[in-house]
């Protein structure tokens, strides 16, 4: 045989290798997870929502459910789905937002449609009426567990941000922990379940005692490291978990101050969906975070401009990449510019009332520093109008009678 022949012959072995491998790989996950995690029109459904088009998501996730209506993870799809639009379009995912404690005490008001918040509860009700019904029929029905903890971990997420009722998030997280644990005990190799117990590990060990006291968990246990290493497994295994496990464990690592690791996790998900925005912009908020501010600017600005070209981002929330550049630059006291990014921020027409009298607040302050103390005060002015979101107006009211003197 000639070697051109024989290496031909090679190159074929392996690829037939690799292929076995993956089926076979593909076949350990359907041992492990719900068989409709694998349905092609679910994983359509996921590889929009991965690139922030929820509302194409939507139409595949609800299509599972016409075909699967008595699947309950049908309905967990769409409630996820249905979640995360609501919290993208009031600027909720942008972790700045709540990467650090102070999201604790903020005093955010978030206005959601009362249809949204309807749909929420009462997909959420159903998806755990479902599997109560499946686990009073089989209590051996791990996917029922794992199901009915995803309902309970989705809405603690959106009452958590949207609402900051920590006692009733609180609970609902102790469910979806539960839940995971069950499906784990059945089978220990479940590694999308893992993904709640983490969650809820490192949030437990993460809170000031004053705040278990108030929400009700002061005997529930928890351990940062060990809620890092489930989403680590989760992030490695997990089969619709394993993008939420990288995002989640690059948030927690954020908050620690780890951030060599959250570096990697979130450019490695920036290479893999580089048209979702947020995980672009998230590169960029690690910058910041971990003191590269020069390169947190170019960051930001390469955001911005890659959101420039048309249909590369699915409605591109611009005022986060705005404000994160325009902090960074205020660090480095280019007032100028800074006063630029926040006027930006509040301009962009969906922006959020909540970033937008942020943004305002903030530009007044820069304006102060630039001594046009006239267009400061139009700024302070705009962020204390009322109606709407109210979280700044005491400090604009405040710096509308004596001007900014600060950084």
């Amino acid at each position: 045989m000639s070697r051109s022949r024989r290496v031909v012959l090679a190159v074929l072995m392996a690829v037939m290798a690799l292929g076995g491998m993956a089926a076979n790989c593909r076949a350990q996950a359907a041992a492990h997870t719900d068989p409709l995690n694998l349905d092609p029109i679910v994983r359509q459904g996921y590889e929009r929502f991965y690139n922030l088009d929820y509302d194409g998501a939507l139409k595949y996730f609800n299509q599972a459910t016409q075909q699967h209506p008595q699947e309950p993870m049908s309905w967990n799809y769409v409630l996820m789905a249905t979640i995360f639009r609501e919290l993208y379009h009031q600027d909720l995912l942008d972790t700045t937002y709540y990467a650090h404690d102070s999201f604790l005490s903020t005093k955010r008001e978030v206005e959601v449609p009362q249809a949204t918040r309807d749909q929420i509860n009462s997909l959420t009700d159903k998806v755990i009426a479902m599997c109560d019904a499946r686990i009073k029929n089989n209590p051996n029905d791990k996917n029922a567990y794992f199901a009915r903890g995803y309902a309970h971990g989705m809405h603690s997420a959106f009452i958590t941000l949207v609402d900051h009722s920590f006692a009733s998030a609180a609970k609902q997280g102790y469910e979806a922990r539960n839940d995971s644990e069950a499906a784990l005990k059945i089978d220990p190799q479940y590694a999308d379940a893992k993904m709640a117990i983490g969650i809820q590990q490192f949030a437990v060990a993460s809170l000031p005692r004053f705040v278990r006291l108030m929400v009700g968990i002061m005997g529930v246990g928890g351990s940062k490291e060990k809620g890092l290493d489930m989403l680590r497994d989760a992030a490695a295994h997990g089969v619709i978990t394993g993008i939420e496990s990288r995002t989640t464990l690059s948030l927690f690592l954020r908050h620690d101050g780890r951030y060599a690791e959250a570096l990697q996790t979130q450019r490695g998900l920036a290479e893999q969906y580089p048209h979702d925005y947020l995980f672009q912009l998230e590169v960029a908020n690690l910058l910041k975070d971990s003191g590269q501010g020069l390169q947190a600017i170019e960051a930001y600005k390469h955001v911005l401009e890659l959101a420039q070209k048309p249909g590369y981002f699915v409605d591109p929330r611009l005022q986060m990449a705005w404000f994160g550049l325009a902090d960074t630059q205020r660090g480095y006291n280019d007032i100028h510019a800074a006063a630029e990014g926040y006027m930006q921020a509040a301009m962009q027409t969906n922006c959020s009332d909540w970033l937008r009298k942020r943004a305002q607040l903030n530009a007044g302050e820069m304006y102060d520093l630039l001594n046009d103390r006239a267009q400061a005060v139009r700024m302070y002015q705009m962020a204390a109008a009322s109606g709407g979101d109210q979280s700044q107006a005491e400090a604009a009211r405040k710096y509308q009678k004596t001007p900014f003197t600060g950084k």
